[in-house]
């Protein structure tokens, strides 16, 4: 497993999932939550995103194959989302709206749909695509040790960025998601249009 670990693999692998979780810019939900009195639960919420998004690591390719989907198509389709996610950071729109009936603030909004939601699914499907799943799966481990460190140290980490520094942080990383949604889908438009030329 370990033979495949590629340093460069694994920072890229990082950096996509850093800027789609974007726990940075989740600061001031999580603020707001607790300002409303919600208790939000670091270490549970760390550990629920991990196990789904593990889940959906290895179960995914298995859910794809039972609905006839290629890992190309789904990559293509996860560009989409990827775009959109950007698109939301970099125009401070809210495309994904969460209506869901469920109230309770450490799974939701934190675990569905900030830390594990549709972006980082189909981001990590997408990803294996691309890369060996040992560097994906240090990747994500790292971006959940953040995620912790982050979630349990909100208000410090406000403070010292400033709601500035989280403003700038957030087009940031929505300017490098944008990049990478391109990427991935000229990447597997590429494979799929051979793959219909065969």
């Amino acid at each position: 497993m370990f033979a495949a670990f590629n340093l460069q693999q694994m920072i890229s692998a990082f950096i996509v999932l850093f800027a789609v979780i974007d726990i940075i810019g989740s600061i001031p939900i999580i603020i707001n939550l607790k300002e409303k009195g919600k208790d939000v639960n670091a270490l549970k919420a760390t550990l629920i995103s991990f196990a789904l998004l593990i889940g959906f690591f290895y179960a995914g390719d298995m859910m794809l194959k039972l609905f006839h989907v290629d890992i190309e198509s789904f990559a293509v389709a996860g560009a989409f989302v990827i775009f959109l996610m950007s698109l939301e950071m970099i125009l401070d729109v809210e495309i994904f709206k969460n209506q869901g009936p469920i109230k309770e603030a450490t799974l939701v909004p934190l675990v569905f749909p900030l830390l594990a939601g549709a972006g980082a699914f189909t981001t990590l499907l997408s990803l294996r695509a691309e890369y060996a799943s040992v560097n994906i799966i240090i990747a994500l481990v790292l971006n959940m040790l953040w995620v912790y460190f982050v979630v349990s140290m909100t208000g410090r980490v406000e403070r010292f960025l400033g709601k500035g520094g989280i403003y700038i942080i957030r087009k940031f990383f929505g300017i490098i998601l944008l990049a990478i949604s391109v990427r991935l889908f000229m990447a597997n438009i590429t494979l799929l249009v051979e793959a219909l030329h065969k």
